[in-house]
């Protein structure tokens, strides 16, 4: 069974930095993209930031150079790195692995479903 072990969140000032990470555990045996979302109180849940089979990647407009999405070698962990948070930053941030591609529409939001999710890390930013 595959189970996704989200940590690092936690509460910062605005403009601190944040580094979440997600273990990947199980026998998981391809995946087409690895993917952070969030959910922020009284908003439906957003994707963040994607990485896709050939490390391509894509972020939410407006996390766009502040926030890095990497993964080891062995795709076993995944990473956000997280700067200059905002408080509209706020919420549960979760990792999310999709192993089935379902669409072609060019958006990695859309093409794949994300079957397996880990339970959230949250993350609080203050003014």
């Amino acid at each position: 069974q595959v189970q996704l072990v989200e940590s690092g969140g936690g509460s910062v000032q605005a403009g601190g930095s944040l580094r979440l990470s997600c273990a990947i555990r199980g026998p998981l045996q391809s995946s087409y993209a690895m993917a952070w979302f969030r959910q922020s109180p009284g908003k439906e849940r957003e994707g963040v930031a994607v990485i896709e089979s050939e490390d391509g990647t894509t972020y939410l407009d407006s996390v766009k150079g502040r926030f890095t999405i990497s993964r080891d070698r062995g795709h076993n962990n995944l990473y956000l790195e997280m700067a200059t948070l905002q408080p509209e930053d706020t919420g549960m941030y979760y990792c999310a692995v999709a192993s089935r591609w379902i669409a072609s529409t060019g958006s990695p939001w859309v093409d794949y479903e994300y079957n397996y999710w880990g339970q959230g890390t949250q993350v609080t930013v203050s003014s």
